[in-house]
């Protein structure tokens, strides 16, 4: 599939074949391209947990408000971010130059000591990471939904996620029932695009002040 047709056709879908299976190369062919998705300093400060016990999957759909697709989708998929992934430096630097294993090993765990800079930085991964994964699924012929609602420590405890590795998105993913409901409304270009300038709202970067 092409990107473009990916892009525009991917959809939160909620409605998922409960019959439907994936097989280990297909998952293994789903997350070996989603590591290829971009990571500060490389530090791929992530865990996915793939979840593909129906028994499990049970467990997480109570854990979230009891929503259907969390048990009726092929795979639900935890996406973990690691914060303490700026201290694994050697493990991620490992085919680095020993120049950059010098200098990232040296300035990334004082770079990442706040905590707040470590969530922020999870956020930002985990969130990369997932857009990657609903991209790579399309192309696969599988429809997903991300997830926000649920809740956390439970979630956790049911993957066994340590303190340390917060679910910070949920995936569903799967083979579609029924087609995801219209788009709600997207943005007009001028609502959501500045040129040069926050406010400066057309391509040539004037304000408008209409």
């Amino acid at each position: 599939m092409e990107l473009l047709d990916a892009l525009r056709q991917r959809r939160s879908v909620k409605a998922y074949d409960p019959e439907h299976r994936l097989s280990e190369d297909e998952i293994r062919h789903l997350m070996a391209h989603v590591a290829l998705t971009p990571t500060s300093f490389n530090m791929q400060n992530w865990h996915f947990v793939v979840v593909t016990d129906q028994a499990v999957q049970d467990e997480l759909c109570a854990a979230a408000w009891n929503q259907a697709q969390v048990k009726e989708a092929s795979a639900t998929i935890i996406c973990a971010g690691n914060l303490d992934g700026h201290n694994n430096m050697e493990r991620t630097l490992r085919k680095a130059p020993d120049a950059v294993k010098e200098m990232f090993g040296g300035m990334v765990p004082g770079f990442y000591s706040n905590d707040a800079i470590q969530r922020d930085e999870a956020v930002r991964t985990v969130g990369l990471a997932g857009m990657t994964m609903m991209l790579l699924a399309k192309d696969m012929g599988y429809d997903t939904c991300p997830m926000i609602g649920f809740d956390p420590t439970k979630v956790a405890e049911i993957v066994g996620l340590p303190d340390d590795h917060p679910p910070l998105l949920m995936i569903t993913l799967g083979k579609a029932l029924s087609p995801a409901h219209g788009r709600m409304g997207l943005l007009d270009f001028e609502e959501f695009v500045s040129m040069n300038r926050f406010g400066n709202h057309s391509l040539t970067g004037e304000v408008n002040d209409s």
